[in-house]
């Protein structure tokens, strides 16, 4: 697609070594009139999925294409309104599925959206995986992982260093097709973007044994974009790959 000037975009998804199904879904996604882009600005999702053979692949898929289909559709305005809506209806129709076949029953799906509408960022997140920020030699996590680990390094009983190696980092507490409801968090303060900021949007495949560190070194401004993914995939099948290995990179650059 023709991206319009002021972002650098790349993304990146691999099986891993030891999985047989990528269950990792992502987009970036741009309107194609200049009224809509001045509006609505810039979508990017990732999704991980969960529930069987299918069942994850499935619902991670129609957790992207409904936030696109939601964010373009039925735009309410406001980015961080339609990010929410999108969330619940996106919930609502995984559920349906699963409802309609008995095959898929427990299917469920991560999911991390971002906005960029000039330079400010709007977010919606629903289970662990990442979106993070680098500005020079800072990185800054702007999601929280709704997982049972996260609850427990929240409430001090683990230590953030010791969280992403815990054997049970893996259950989470919410995801879009789970429970009756879900309520997506969004990026809290709001943040705003300057030329140059680097945002990674990930699965729990890379940043599981990817470091901060190595996430920052990755994305230096010297390497494009495209490079930046290639080496965080790169790291993370080189500790073995435990799981699908899916990344975003977006440079933001002078429009």
């Amino acid at each position: 697609m023709n991206i319009k000037p002021g972002i650098e975009v790349a993304s990146l998804s691999d099986l891993g070594c030891q999985r047989d199904n990528n269950e990792d879904a992502f987009l970036y996604w741009e309107p194609t009139s200049d009224a809509d882009f001045a509006r609505k600005g810039r979508l990017a999702v990732i999704a991980d999925g969960m529930g069987g053979y299918e069942g994850g692949q499935e619902a991670s898929r129609l957790a992207v294409e409904t936030v696109r289909e939601v964010y373009d559709q039925d735009f309410r305005g406001d980015p961080q309104t339609t990010l929410q809506e999108a969330f619940a209806i996106a919930h609502g129709r995984i559920q349906d599925f699963a409802e309609k076949h008995p095959g898929f029953l427990g299917m469920g799906t991560t999911c991390t959206a971002l906005v960029v509408l000039g330079r400010r960022l709007y977010v919606a997140h629903v289970g662990d995986s990442r979106l993070y920020r680098v500005r020079g030699p800072q990185i800054s996590r702007l999601t929280r992982d709704h997982s049972y680990v996260g609850r427990l390094v929240e409430s001090g009983i683990v230590r953030s260093e010791d969280a992403e190696k815990h054997p049970q980092r893996h259950i989470l507490t919410a995801a879009l097709g789970a429970g009756t409801e879900v309520s997506a968090d969004s990026a809290d303060p709001e943040v705003d973007l300057e030329d140059g900021d680097t945002l990674v949007l990930c699965t729990d495949g890379l940043w599981g044994v990817v470091s901060e560190d190595e996430i920052v070194k990755a994305v230096r401004e010297e390497k494009s974009v495209q490079e930046s993914c290639r080496e965080l995939v790169r790291l993370a099948l080189e500790r073995g790959g435990p799981d699908n290995i899916t990344v975003q990179v977006l440079r933001i650059t002078p429009e």
